[in-house]
This record gives C-alpha cells, sequence and structure tokens, in this order.
C-alpha cells in the first residue's frame, strides 16, 4: 500500500528533528563566535543545496527562484531569522535551556495555525502538547539557568519557527530547495559584518563543513519538505523532540551529564511525541486545508 502524504510528511519532519537537534552539538565543538559559525553554516549549506538544485532541476533553476515570489520571500526571511536567533540563543545559554524553551513551539504553532489557516488542533494533538509541557516543567526543574538575554533570543527564535510552520502549511506549492537556498544565504549575509571566517581553524572549518552538509542542509530540507503536509502543531510536537536530543547529543559526545530531572522530562518529552504518532496511525488523516489565495 502506497505510504499516505500525510505519512510521509511525519517521517520527514521526525528525521529532519533527529539531524537539526545536533546544532547545539556543533556549538560545543567549535571555538569560534557565533557571529563566524552562523556565516560558515549559512553559506557552506547554501552552496550544497544550490548544487542539489542545479542538479536535480537543471534548465528550471532560474524558474524555480522566480516562482519564490513574496509569499516565499517571507518564508526564507523567516527561517532565516530562525538560524540567526537560534544561534544566538546557543552561545548564550546552555543547550538544554534552549530546547527546553522551544519545546513550548506547539502551543504557538496551534495558536498560529488556527488563526491563520483555520486548522483546529485534534484532541490527540492537544493532549500530547500538554504531556510534552509537564516533560517541559520538569527540565526546567534541572537548575539550568540561561542567561536573561539567552532566553530571550530562544523565546524569539520559537516563536519564529511556530510562524514558518504555518507559513509552510499556507503555501505548500513553493519550491522546497530554492526556499532552503535563499534562506541559508540570507542568515550567512546577516552575520558577514560581524564574522572572521579567515580567522577560522582547520578543525573548526570541518566541523562546520560536516555539520553543515549532513544535518544541517538536509535537516532543513527535510523540514521544508515534511512541514507542508503535515498540520503544524503536529510539525511543533515532532520539534518538540529536540529537547531532550540536543542535551544528549553533547552528552554522548563530550560528557556533559545531564540532571536526573533533565533525563525524565526528557523521557516524558518522548512519551508524548511517540504516543501521538502511535495514536495518530489508527486515526483519519486531517482534512487538507486549501490555502487561500495570496
Amino acid at each position: 500500500m502506497p505510504m499516505s502524504t500525510y505519512a510521509r510528511g511525519l517521517i520527514a519532519v521526525t528525521a529532519a528533528t533527529f539531524a537539526l537537534s545536533t546544532a547545539g552539538l556543533m556549538t560545543r565543538l567549535v571555538s569560534i563566535d557565533g557571529p563566524t559559525l552562523l556565516f560558515l553554516r549559512g553559506l557552506i549549506a547554501g552552496l550544497f543545496l544550490l548544487l542539489c538544485l542545479v542538479v536535480t532541476a537543471r534548465g528550471r533553476v532560474v524558474a524555480d527562484f522566480v516562482r519564490l515570489g513574496w509569499s516565499g520571500l517571507l518564508i526564507c526571511a523567516t527561517s532565516a531569522a530562525c538560524a540567526v536567533l537560534f544561534i544566538g540563543a546557543l552561545y548564550t545559554t546552555s543547550v538544554a535551556h534552549v530546547a527546553i524553551i522551544f519545546a513550548t513551539c506547539p502551543f504557538i504553532a496551534a495558536g498560529l495555525g488556527f488563526l491563520l489557516l483555520g486548522e483546529r488542533p485534534g484532541r490527540v494533538a492537544l493532549v500530547a502538547s500538554g504531556v510534552a509541557m509537564a516533560g517541559v516543567a520538569v527540565m526546567i526543574g534541572s537548575g539550568e539557568e540561561g542567561a536573561l538575554l539567552g532566553d530571550l533570543l530562544a523565546f524569539a527564535m520559537t516563536g519564529m519557527v511556530a510562524l514558518w510552520t504555518v507559513l509552510i502549511r499556507r503555501h505548500p506549492d513553493k519550491p522546497a530547495l530554492p526556499c532552503s537556498v535563499v534562506s541559508c544565504f540570507l542568515s550567512a549575509a546577516v552575520a558577514l559584518p560581524f564574522a572572521a571566517p579567515f580567522a577560522t581553524s582547520g578543525h573548526d572549518l570541518s566541523v562546520v563543513l560536516g555539520f553543515g552538509v549532513l544535518a544541517f542542509s538536509l535537516g532543513f530540507l527535510l523540514l521544508t519538505l515534511g512541514a507542508r503536509d503535515v498540520p503544524p502543531v503536529e510539525s511543533a510536537l515532532i520539534g518538540a523532540l529536540d529537547a531532550p536530543l540536543a542535551p544528549f547529543w553533547v552528552w554522548l559526545v563530550i560528557g556533559d551529564q545531564p540532571s536526573p530531572t533533565t533525563i525524565i522530562g526528557g523521557v516524558v518529552v518522548l512519551a508524548a511525541v511517540v504516543g501521538h504518532v502511535l495514536v495518530s496511525r489508527h486515526a483519519p488523516p486531517p482534512l487538507a486545508v486549501l490555502p487561500l489565495d495570496p
């Protein structure tokens, strides 16, 4: 039996979340400053995705960029803002703290999805969001305190991600690869005036190259593809997996041991996401919402 569009979207968003959750680890493996990391990651990822576009689209590259239109450029600008705020937050507070704040995204996405798309989140999604929020509350009790600036950047990033998922759902016809390319180059352009790329060591450059291509580029592309087939609240709910995953990668590679409350809260978030996906498999897929005329 062929896989439904909804199921493909769930798989793509989940795979993207796993890939993108390694961003916190990347910031802990390098010694460069935030703007330089943001510039290099955006430039490397943008060039890689542009190469993918040239290979797959061939003679339609320019036409695909033209298809973006103003709404597509708004999606690109929103995702670029997410990247800028995300890196800024990771450099001013702990990885676990950023992940905890980001786990509140389902509530924001549900509200925006209802206001802008008229999509009422299902009861299962709302219950799962509440359970995930309970896990976040437990994790906050771990005692990891972030600086006020880091908290504000993380909350701003969370709101922008929620808006981005709604915009992707609102305009599903926008080509994914050109959106990703423009977004990456926009984030690099914002960071360039403050970056010092020529002072980057070979080690740091290799780390950013690996994460920029394998984690960020492919993860962001999968997220762009999957978010158009999944309601915003569910995309954000799956994205809440970042809360336990991000500190887990840091612990696995660097050895920073999460506190017991962080581990317990992470398990609760994981249980909420897995439970939601399993229950959704036995329920009819959500009705598609046609995008409004621009």
